[in-house]
């Protein structure tokens, strides 16, 4: 039995990057799950000056040793203007200010979704490319296009077809554990 920390990349309280995270912890079964609503996760803007006036806050290392227990990691990314948010951005510089490889040995499900038909997959590939800088391994990605259009918070992804790609992907990454 793995552990596996779940959250997106989000801080909005009306996260659809959090409704696919939810959604694609309910398909798991025996393992062990922490999911995180990072809507209640607020960090200030990095700057080194903050850094050096005020440290790192309880709540970010606590963050940071959930991730460092973690054996697997399901992040699932939201996008602005084709680019990971500025609160993603800024929660992986306070993170990588704390230990460069925050994410050394830790597997990762990486997903987005958007409004759009491209569901995100910008600020997947930026996000891909990065996280193997800080140790994390990223065994699994999944872009869910056009939200509204292909999910029901009570249904999950709707479309067939987008429902077999996500499982599947689901299936890769759970089957390193």
């Amino acid at each position: 039995m793995a552990t596996l920390l779940a959250f997106a990349g989000s801080n909005s309280s009306t996260s659809i990057n959090y409704s696919l995270v939810k959604y694609t912890t309910s398909l798991i079964e025996g393992h062990e799950i922490q999911q995180l609503n990072m809507a209640t996760m607020p960090f200030p803007l990095y700057s080194e000056d903050y850094e050096r006036e005020h440290g790192f806050s309880n709540s970010l290392i606590e963050f940071k040793e959930d991730l460092q227990q973690a054996d697997g990691l399901i992040l699932s990314v939201n996008e602005h203007n084709s680019y990971p948010s500025a609160y993603m951005k800024n929660l992986l510089d306070w993170l990588s200010r704390l230990d460069r490889k925050f994410l050394e040995g830790t597997k990762i499900l990486l997903m987005s979704t958007s409004g759009g038909k491209r569901g995100g997959i910008g600020s997947l590939q930026v996000i891909e490319a990065m996280l193997p800088r800080f140790g994390g391994e990223v065994l699994a990605t999944f872009s869910l296009p056009s939200y509204s259009e292909n999910f029901s918070r009570e249904e999950g992804i709707t479309d067939d077809s987008l429902s077999l790609e996500h499982r599947e992907a689901l299936q890769r990454f759970l089957s390193n554990f």
